[in-house]
């Protein structure tokens, strides 16, 4: 016999799925809209006609209006230079203090947590004098050297780590894998889902950077996407809002698309991770 549902449990859920449905349409207004002037000419910017002629003419004037093949090339560097230190620097970390006992590690663990109190825009003034001392200023290297060290995916392979049972360590060991085979062959395949949710955010957070490259760099050789599109909103003719959505769009796109084609990835790395 089927237990009857609630009035309460209804309502709540009533109450989610139009929670829901406002949220979506809150995001899907601004990228509708960024569709619509994108691709109609500026007077129909702020006309919505069912007459409106579609143009492609936007995304030409924006790609001829500023170097994007450039951009995009510094950008797909910056996010790759970036994900691949992480990963490596945040495994080792997460690695060592998920298995290893010494002296001072809760400490360190700590210092670790501190860091993700920190705001990256507090230590730009610091960073900035730093690179200009290495005489990395105006580099892809300096725009991602500050953020090879990822506090966030150190804590969070390392709660990973720690669920491994030990019984895998011993068991390896007893068959003569090294510290580093054990690494390698058992926690690291075991924490695929959770290097697929941390390389999501990772490159997100970095392909969307603004301000901290913005600082640093002063060319076109080493500025990202990001920057780049400021020079549609820094004309003498005012600003055309057809050629700068395009633009936006142009960027965006590689995120939208790897979200839609690979979007059931991406959800059940982050339920992963979130149950772990």
């Amino acid at each position: 016999m089927i237990a009857p549902t609630s009035p309460f449990a209804d309502r709540h859920r009533a109450l989610e799925t139009v929670s829901a449905w406002v949220l979506a349409l809150l995001w899907l207004l601004p990228l509708l809209y960024a569709l619509w002037t994108a691709f109609h000419p500026a007077a129909f910017a702020t006309r919505f006609t069912l007459d409106a002629p579609l143009t492609l003419q936007n995304f030409v004037n924006a790609w001829q209006a500023a170097p994007f093949p450039r951009y995009f090339l510094n950008t797909f560097l910056l996010v790759t230079m970036i994900l691949a230190a992480q990963l490596v620097l945040a495994t080792l970390a997460a690695y060592a203090f998920a298995r290893f006992t010494f002296r001072g590690s809760n400490v360190m663990f700590m210092l670790v947590l501190l860091q993700l109190m920190v705001m990256p825009d507090i230590l730009i003034v610091e960073n900035y004098q730093t690179m200009n001392l290495l005489g990395l200023r105006d580099t892809i290297l300096s725009i991602g050297l500050p953020y090879f060290a990822s506090a966030f995916g150190i804590f969070l392979l390392r709660q990973t780590f720690k669920t491994v049972p030990r019984e895998l360590d011993e068991a390896a060991t007893v068959e003569g894998a090294s510290a580093w085979q054990i690494l390698m062959q058992v926690y690291v395949p075991l924490a695929r889902p959770i290097y697929i949710a941390f390389g999501l955010v990772s490159v997100s957070t970095h392909w969307n950077n603004f301000l901290w490259p913005l600082i640093v760099t002063n060319s076109v050789e080493s500025r990202p996407l990001t920057v780049g599109l400021q020079v549609f909103s820094s004309t003498d003719q005012g600003v055309d809002w057809s050629i700068i959505t395009a633009a936006t769009l142009m960027t965006s796109a590689p995120l939208l698309l790897a979200f839609l084609l690979f979007q059931r990835q991406f959800v059940q790395s982050f339920m992963r991770a979130g149950i772990r």
